[in-house]
C-alpha cells in the first residue's frame, strides 16, 4: 500500500474523533489525587520549629519574623520543586499540599509566599502608682 493509501484513513478517523487535548485555560484540567501542588501554610499551627527549611531540597523556604514567638516559614514558588518534603517533615500538620499548579507570574515577588503578621504578645504591665 503506498503512503497515500495509509493515510488516508487515519486522516478519516481523526477528523470523525473527539480531540485528544483540553482547551486549557477555558476549562478545568482535571488534577489527579496525588498531585504535589503549591505547598501553603496553615499559620495557626505552625509552631515555628523549622524543620520544613532545613529539610527543603530546593532551599525555597525562609524563617521570617511575623511578630510571633518563633519564626514562621516563607515560601518562594520560584525555587519550590514541589516535592511534598515540607509537609511530611512538619511535626504540627502545619504545610497543606494543595492541588493548585496555576503559578504563572510576572515577577519574582509574586511567587513568594510571606506569613500574614501576627501580633505580639504583650507583658502585663503594673498598674501605675497613683500620685497625690
Amino acid at each position: 500500500m503506498s503512503r497515500i493509501g495509509k493515510v488516508i484513513p487515519e486522516l478519516f478517523k481523526s477528523l470523525t474523533s473527539a480531540p485528544a487535548t483540553v482547551d486549557f485555560p477555558k476549562s478545568a484540567v482535571p488534577v489527579p489525587p496525588d498531585y504535589r501542588g503549591k505547598p501553603v501554610l496553615i499559620q495557626e499551627k505552625c509552631t515555628g520549629c523549622g524543620l520544613c527549611q532545613r529539610d527543603c531540597p530546593a532551599a525555597a523556604i525562609e524563617m521570617v519574623d511575623v511578630g510571633a514567638k518563633r519564626p514562621k516559614p516563607a515560601f518562594d514558588y520560584g525555587r519550590c520543586a514541589f516535592c511534598a518534603q515540607c509537609a511530611e517533615s512538619c511535626r504540627s500538620d502545619a504545610i497543606v499540599i494543595t492541588g493548585e499548579h496555576h503559578l504563572a507570574a510576572f515577577s519574582r515577588e509574586a511567587l513568594r509566599a510571606a506569613p500574614r503578621p501576627e501580633k505580639k504578645e504583650e507583658e502585663p504591665q503594673e498598674p501605675a502608682a497613683e500620685q497625690e
